[in-house]
């Protein structure tokens, strides 16, 4: 467990600079540069995944159960991450009413995933995990909808054409991810 805790500081500290040193992250910028700074955040960002994937998959050994979800909450999960994948395919489509609606729909869609999990886990190592992500993107979501709001950030509207992109792509992402890579990945089909 302490390994998955490590991998979601480096994570989490790494994505949470901005919201709680702001200044520092500038200065930092204006010291190495713009290339510098991503460079170095790419880093640290890959190295917190890998850290955590790796603490997840030791935690995953002996697993301390605090809970037994119902057999049908892995439904509940799968349409919640589905809608989760549309969010998430949302913030990276241009001009889509999702993204001018919400703002930050992968933050919305991160939370929503990890809940959805927190739903259908009940190791402790699973609370750890999506619990983390869970709160993390939630305060993610609270910093960044005031940072738009002092700047006045207005998205542009958006397009039924690339909602219809935006939902579609999101869809086929989930199944995909469902049907064929958590098993492969996680080592768990959650529908069977």
């Amino acid at each position: 467990m302490a390994v998955l805790v490590l991998g979601l500081i480096i994570f989490i500290g790494v994505h949470s600079i901005r919201i709680v040193a702001a200044p520092w992250r500038d200065a930092q910028i204006a010291r190495f540069g713009i290339v510098g700074w991503r460079a170095t955040f790419a880093v640290l960002s890959l190295a917190g995944t890998v850290v955590t994937i790796y603490g997840y998959a030791l935690a995953r050994r002996s697993p301390a159960f605090v809970w037994a979800p119902p057999f049908w909450m892995a439904h509940v999960t799968a349409l919640l991450t589905a809608i989760a994948f549309v969010f998430i395919a949302a913030s990276y489509v241009r001009g889509n009413h999702i993204r001018r609606s919400l703002g930050h729909p992968l933050l919305y869609g991160i939370a929503l995933w990890a809940f959805a999990h927190l739903l259908a886990n009940g190791t402790l190592n699973d609370i750890v995990l999506f619990g983390a992500l869970f709160l993390w993107s939630l305060a993610l979501l609270i910093a960044s909808t005031r940072r738009d709001r002092h700047a006045g950030v207005v998205y542009p509207p958006g397009t039924l054409s690339r909602d219809a992109l935006v939902v579609s792509t999101g869809i086929v992402a989930w199944a995909i991810f469902v049907f064929y890579l958590h098993g492969l990945l996680i080592g768990v089909r959650p529908l069977g």
